[in-house]
This record gives structure tokens, sequence and C-alpha cells, in this order.
């Protein structure tokens, strides 16, 4: 039975869908909503008319919105679903599983706690031993894991429709899960399921040959992940509030989200890029509500001891805490049609600062089939790899695998075009 909900889980868990074209994710959404009935009755009444010519309830149409996404059969954009459990509140983003729209499943991985990653057997070559997953399939996995979600679930769809559930079940699973060991990730289960008929999405199914959760169970147990409060506190600031604090005496207020640990006060601060130092005087939650103190992931305004030019796009943090850097490394997610060239320039965004750039070097492409270093430098799109990247301001740039996204992910975008060039990571 799954564990009492902890405060872990009483937060809403923002999950992805995932994986190649046709393996079912819009269905498996449509599935958890009409299983959880979060569905209204007009909803309802149109699914039954819209799947009047089938077998069974065209569950995809629930999320597949665009008139381009029914005549293709595809989703393109990434649809997001509401609905709760009487455990806890769920928000379902339904990426887009073709290569052309791989920066749709980027963008909604971003803000993911979960990914399930679904494979459908029948495409597979069964009588193959070992197990070839499908590109995309490696792609999405490989995509998820870098983007720093962090409960990866597996699910091998379509289960009813192969001729032995059992043996197709066991050799996809193996074959995720040696896959998984070769690019360090860690699954929080590897599970059958038939988003069509709902076998074992809301309900365990009951086989001889699994005795595991059912998805909804699984997800219901999930802890959401919560940012770090130990060490140096750091703010991005996004607003500067000029105009007073709500007690009729004139301040400026610096709101923003904190990125890591805790600001009490009368602490110490230090500004990026400027380096002035100040103290905090007062602390504001929206509302006009006063604190003592504020943790990670808390929105708060910071009102400093003295005025200082600080603007959207700067840094606040304990004193030398935001160490910055012009030149540095990262994994890069490559999103544009135009391979990446030495030299190019860009835009960055890191934060809520944007600030120019340059490709300095390409260090290598990784091979999906070995996730080794390729031999050739280059990244097409669709593409992973590491570039090291030259910022004309200094950045206050962290590991994005020890302190997540605040400080360690960017975003490259063409100074040209807008278009985004590219999801960094910095290693």
């Amino acid at each position: 039975m799954p564990q009492e909900p902890t405060p872990a889980t009483h937060a809403a868990l923002r999950v992805l869908t995932a994986g190649s074209v046709d393996d079912g994710k819009s269905t498996l959404i449509g599935r958890l909503l009409l299983d959880a009935q979060a569905l209204m009755a007009d909803q309802l009444d149109a699914l039954h008319r819209r799947s009047a010519a089938s077998d069974a309830l065209e569950l995809a149409l629930l999320t597949d919105g665009l008139e381009a996404e029914r005549e293709q059969g595809i989703t393109i954009d990434v649809a997001h679903r509401y609905f709760a459990t009487p455990r806890r509140k769920f928000i379902l983003a339904d990426a887009p599983g073709h290569e052309q729209y791989t920066r749709n499943m980027v963008t909604a991985a971003a803000g993911s706690h979960a990914a399930i990653v679904l494979v459908d057997p029948t495409k597979l070559d069964l009588t193959r031993r070992p197990l070839q997953l499908l590109p995309q399939t490696r792609r999405h996995l490989l995509l998820a894991h870098r983007l720093g979600v962090a409960h990866l679930i597996l699910a091998v769809n379509k289960i009813d429709a192969v001729a032995d559930p059992a043996a197709t079940f066991h050799a996809v699973a193996e074959a995720l899960q040696t896959f998984s060991a070769q690019a360090g990730l860690e699954p929080a289960a590897v599970l059958p399921i038939s988003a069509l008929h709902g076998h074992n999405v809301t309900r365990r199914l009951q086989v001889p040959w699994y005795r595991g959760p059912a998805l909804l169970e699984l997800l219901e147990a999930l802890p959401v992940p919560q940012p770090r409060r130990d060490g140096p506190w750091s703010l991005p600031v996004q607003w500067v509030q000029r105009d007073g604090d709500g007690t009729g005496q004139q301040a400026r207020i610096h709101w923003g989200r904190l990125a890591a640990g805790t600001v009490r006060l009368g602490d110490a601060v230090q500004v990026h890029p400027g380096g002035q130092r100040a103290h905090v005087a007062a602390l504001w939650h929206h509302g006009g509500v006063a604190l003592q103190q504020a943790h990670a992931g808390q929105s708060v305004g910071v009102v400093l001891d003295r005025a200082l030019d600080v603007s959207r796009g700067d840094w606040l943090g304990a004193p030398q805490a935001l160490q910055g850097q012009r030149r540095f490394a990262a994994t890069a997610a490559w999103l544009d049609g135009e391979p990446a060239a030495v030299g190019q320039r860009a835009w960055l965004r890191h934060g809520h600062r944007w600030v120019q750039a340059r490709i300095a070097a390409i260090e290598h492409r990784l091979d999906l089939d070995t996730l080794q270093p390729a031999q050739d430098a280059q990244l097409a799109v669709n593409d992973l790899g590491r570039i090291v990247v030259e910022a004309a301001e200094p950045l206050p740039l962290r590991p994005f695998a020890s302190d997540g996204p605040e400080h360690g992910a960017l975003l490259m975008v063409d100074p040209g075009t807008h278009r985004t060039l590219a999801a960094l990571l910095v290693a």
C-alpha cells in the first residue's frame, strides 16, 4: 500500500508524458482524466460523439486540441491538463513525440517533476536480442534526465496488443533497464500499461507476471523535489518596486523567487554584477505580509538598508556566493534546424538577464546508440553535446546537477531571428 502523504506528496506534481510518435502519450493522459473522473459532462458527451465511429473512446482528442493535430493524428504543441485525486493534485504535460517538435518536449521537461516515457512494443523487433529501442525513446529519456526531471517512469504501453504480454514486458523492461544503466539513469519504476483500455493505469494489473503498483498509485506517492535550503542564499531579481512597500514608507523592494538557501532579516547582501554590499532590512510576502525569514522556492520581496542601483536581471545573495563566469562549458540540447558553428553569436537568457555570447568550441556530440562522445564535433538539430560558451558579461553560474536550474540552466537564442538555438545545462 502507498505510504501516507507527506508535505512533499501534498504538493502538485508536474508530470510529462514523453516517447516516440504514436506511443500513446495523449491517450494515456485522456485515460487518467477519464478514470479519475476529472472530465465535465459536456466533455464526456463530446468525446463519445467524436468516438462514435470507433470501437473504443479516442482519448487522445482530450489533449490534441489543434486542428493540425487532429488532421495528422500527432501531437505538435504541449498541452497541459489539470486534475486531482484525494491524495494530490497533478499538472499533466502532453509533449510531442515527433523529432521535428523536440524543442516543445524540452520546454515541457524543463518544468516537470516526473516524466512518463512510453514505449510501444508493437513497433519493436521483439525477436531481436538485445532488443533495440527507438532513437526518439532514447533521446527523450536522455533529455528528461539531463534537464533535471527527478522521477523517470518507464511505461511499456499497448501491452494488450501483443501476443505474449509477459514475455514482451520483460524483454522491453530489460532493454530499458540496460539503456538506463549505460546512461546513468535510475528509473523510479518500469511498468506495463494499456492506456487505451486502462490496464494498470488507475487500478493494478491482476496478472501473475507483474506485482508492482498501478501508474496513478505510483504518481500519488512520488515526492516533489524541494529546493536546497542549505548553503548561501541567492535571489534573481525579477522586478523592482519603487513606489513604496505598502506601509506608507518609500522603499525599493526587490522581488524574485529564492533560488537557494535561507535569507533572514539582517543578513548581509552582495549585488551581482555590481558587487555593492548592504543588509536585509525587510522581507515581504505577496499581500504585504512581513517575514522574518524566507526559504528557497519562495517568492519574496527584499528591502535593503540602503539605496543601491539594482535592476531586473541582477542577483542578490550572500557575500561571495555569486561568483561570475564569462567562459564556461555546458551540455547543449541543440534545437535549431541549422547546425551549431564555432564562433556563432547568440543571446543567452540566464535567470532574468539577457547577455550576448558566442560559441567558443564544440567539444563533442553524444552518440545516442553508444552513449559515447562521437568523433565528429558537430551539433545538428536534436543532438546532445558539450560546448564551450563565452559571454560578454560574467554570470553567477553553478553546476546544474548540484544546484538546479536557477543557476545552472540557460537558453541560447538567435539574435536575428529570435529562434531558440539550444537549451544549455552548466557542467
